[in-house]
């Protein structure tokens, strides 16, 4: 029996240590308000899919307090002005703005969306993209309490430095799931957003109520890898925004030189280890992990328990 209390509480805490280091998704669905059909079929989905509401969208109101109902994390979807000359939606914030007009903006849109508890930007690459402009953004989402997620419609946002000195978080967007309504387009980036949040510990990911983008998040999420856990974007608040750049090939150091050269054949015959030194080796070294000290400190009482019936 003392072998299998080492082999179980070593496992557990390697569960525990795993669990740890999971890689977290985030995935946000913007332009809810004007598809209820697809809306409520995004609503089906797992409780941390978020939904960011346009505050003049017909069913903005319906479509948010469903959302909140059923789980999901809600956000004001503001229209923010673009570098391209198209025509704006009502309300479209714009840089020029002074701040008393950005903060009836955006109080009208709290009033439209209910239970929002962030604020994403609705194309926006002008506005993102001047200090001025964001700095009153966030001095007004400052009296919210909201965090900003930057959909990064341009490179040089200026989100997290408008940010400085409020109590405003800042997260930012990694891949946009549905740039083509392509099933393979989709699927090709709903696997390179799972491949970020592996390799950098979070990811988030936005798409919109298509319905290739629906059935494609219907057939991917059920399975995700073991390593990955849904979350909102809430949840990535205090996690480093690690963009995962990489160094690019011109400037990335040569790797060191290995002087050994080594051999071709590994001289001497292996020793033959009994059964028991070999699994006594293994649950030792497993047991000494971090995870298992943690057990070992807080559940003795209870393992003496067990031990005692």
């Amino acid at each position: 029996m003392s072998y299998f209390y080492k082999i179980s509480g070593a496992l557990t805490g390697l569960l525990l240590a795993c669990s740890a280091h999971a890689g977290k998704l985030a995935i946000v669905i913007d332009d809810f308000g004007y598809r209820p059909a697809q809306e409520n079929q995004v609503l089906q989905m797992p409780k941390a899919i978020s939904v960011a509401v346009l505050p003049d969208a017909t069913h903005a109101r319906e479509m948010a307090t469903k959302a909140h109902q059923r789980g999901h994390e809600v956000l004001i979807h503001l229209p923010m002005a673009p570098l391209s000359k198209q025509p704006l939606e009502k309300n479209t914030l714009r840089p020029e703005m002074t701040s008393e007009e950005i903060e009836r903006i955006i109080r009208d849109a709290v009033a439209k969306v209910p239970y929002a508890v962030g604020l994403n930007n609705h194309m926006g690459s002008a506005m993102t993209s001047s200090l001025p402009g964001m700095q009153k953004v966030m001095q007004v989402l400052n009296h919210y309490n909201f965090y900003f997620l930057d959909s990064m419609t341009i490179g040089n946002s200026q989100s997290t430095r408008a940010a400085a000195g409020t109590s405003v978080k800042v997260v930012k967007r990694r891949v946009f799931l549905d740039d083509t309504q392509n099933e393979a387009d989709i699927r090709k980036q709903f696997l390179r957003a799972v491949h970020l949040a592996q390799r950098d510990g979070s990811a988030i990911a936005i798409g919109h109520p298509h319905p290739t983008t629906v059935k494609v998040l219907q057939q991917m999420l059920p399975s995700l890898p073991a390593d990955i856990t849904l979350v909102t974007p809430g949840q990535l608040l205090n996690e480093p925004q690690n963009a995962g750049r990489q160094v690019p090939p011109a400037v990335r150091p040569a790797p060191p030189r290995n002087p050994f050269k080594g051999v071709t054949t590994c001289p001497g015959k292996p020793e033959a280890v009994p059964a028991s030194r070999a699994l006594n080796a293994i649950t030792e070294s497993v047991a000494d992990s971090a995870g298992v000290h943690y057990i070992n400190t807080y559940f003795s009482g209870l393992r003496l328990e067990l031990g005692n019936d």
